[in-house]
């Protein structure tokens, strides 16, 4: 009943962002009955819609040749949608100060217009015009020139009529036919030209940033690298270098290519392990096992390590994790190996208890010598405290995304101690990576993808 009451609501918010969004890009821009706007429209309903269909192709069981077809359009459009309200939102607070400039500056130009040339004299009712005593007329030139005003017009008409009905008169000629000037295209209102205005500048900036955030999630993750100094390792373990990768998401948009991409990029790195946490995949192996095959060239001296995400228990968690241990990577459900100077274990995601399959801390570190550094792999930080409880020093964990879309981090704020980096609960430090893919939209936007190499470091040393 609650997830109803969520999707109603989700439902309609959107149906009114998508109806905000058609009124100032198609409603306030172009005329009725027009191409562009019977276009704008189609597009209001259409987009959302494939929207839909990106989101839930997978979950339904639909082939994933339509799943590919889908996502792209469908998540796309929603990392558009998010960016384009931002930027018509910017705009309304523009839109009123361009109308009131603009407004100022006609009525500027007509009182130019209609003004009086300096220097003239004008004539006030009742008041008479005052003239110098130099230039006065005398009385009996006025008289003059007034009889003659009279006269005159007399004189012309009856010349003109005895004209007309004289012998030699000719026939009047019609005047020559003048041709129209064309017609000139009515001015836009200036409501209309803000309204233009404005939009096109929101939808300029809004698809400018959602195509920044594309090419860094196509270009690949980058590679951070961070000193973290643990009180119990050893001084042999001095510098050991893990390669933290977190959030692939190999899926019908990001494939076996994207895959190449992270593992050539750890390997240049040459770390000493490599710690995949979780999140591999959107989809099932039967569907994604060969865009995943290039995990089988990773290299490390140590070894390649797995532990499962929130989203492998909706792709299918057991088959996942027997693929990639046939890829060379060991999976760590809730175990424990010994490395190099200190313990390294790993938990299963808290969405697998809903299989019976979650995390167990008491297998997992229960029963090792304290007096050893532990390193935990852990999908989500929000399990933070009971690493804390079981004397953990360092929990490797992704998840989050790093928010991947501004203002998104504000979101993953409230429902994570920590959104990316490195922070300290107690003894025990949290390092949380911002993935190398992109979940939904293949957008990043203030929260660029990341490979990160973690350089162990003994304060023995």
């Amino acid at each position: 009943m609650v997830f109803a009451l969520v999707g109603l609501v989700v439902l309609a918010l959107l149906g009114a962002v998508h109806r905000y969004v058609w009124r100032r890009f198609v409603g306030d821009t172009t005329t009725p009955g027009s191409r562009l706007r019977r276009t704008g429209t189609v597009a209001a309903f259409v987009l959302p819609l494939l929207s839909v269909g990106a989101m839930t192709s997978g979950r339904v069981g639909a082939p994933f040749w339509l799943q590919q077809v889908l996502a792209w359009p469908g998540f796309l459009w929603l990392a558009c949608l998010l960016y384009l309200t931002l930027a018509l939102l910017v705009g309304e607070v523009v839109r009123p100060v361009l109308l009131r400039v603009l407004a100022r500056r006609d009525a500027a130009r007509t009182g130019a217009g209609s003004g009086t040339p300096s220097g003239t004299p004008t004539e006030t009712s009742g008041t008479p015009t005052e003239v110098p005593d130099g230039t006065r007329p005398r009385t009996e030139e006025l008289v003059k020139s007034g009889s003659a005003g009279v006269s005159a017009p007399s004189e012309a008409v009856a010349r003109t009529a005895s004209d007309a009905s004289g012998p030699e008169a000719e026939p009047e000629t019609e005047p020559a036919a003048t041709t129209p000037a064309p017609a000139l295209a009515p001015l836009p209102s200036r409501r209309l030209f803000v309204s233009r205005v404005v939009g096109g500048a929101a939808a300029a900036a809004g698809l400018a940033t959602v195509g920044y955030g594309t090419y860094g999630v196509l270009r690949g993750p980058s590679v951070k690298r961070i000193t973290v100094p643990l009180a119990k390792l050893p001084r042999a373990a001095h510098g050991f270098r893990i390669a933290v990768v977190s959030d692939i998401h190999i899926g019908p948009i990001l494939g076996r290519a994207h895959t190449r991409r992270i593992v050539d990029t750890i390997n240049a790195t040459s770390p000493d392990l490599v710690a995949v946490v979780g999140d591999l995949v959107d989809g099932s192996v039967a569907d994604l096992g060969s865009a995943a095959e290039p995990l089988a060239a990773l290299r490390a001296r140590h070894g390649s390590y797995f532990v499962t995400g929130n989203h492998e228990y909706f792709s299918g968690a057991e088959q996942w994790i027997d693929h990639v241990r046939e890829l060379g990577l060991v999976p760590l459900e809730n175990a424990r190996v010994e490395v190099e100077g200190f313990d390294l274990a790993g938990v299963n995601d808290i969405a697998g208890e809903t299989e019976g399959q979650g995390p167990d801390f008491g297998r997992a570190l229960g029963d090792r010598d304290r007096g050893r550094a532990a390193v935990l792999m852990a999908h989500q930080p929000v399990v933070i405290h009971d690493a804390v409880e079981h004397g953990v020093d360092l929990q490797l964990s992704g998840h989050t995304h790093g928010g991947q879309l501004w203002p998104g981090n504000y979101l993953a704020e409230l429902a994570n101690p920590t959104v990316a980096g490195l922070e300290r609960y107690g003894d025990t430090q949290l390092f949380v990576s911002r993935g190398a893919g992109a979940w939904g939209p293949p957008v990043r936007v203030g929260a660029p993808s990341d490979i990160t190499v973690v350089e162990l470091a003994s304060r023995q040393a």
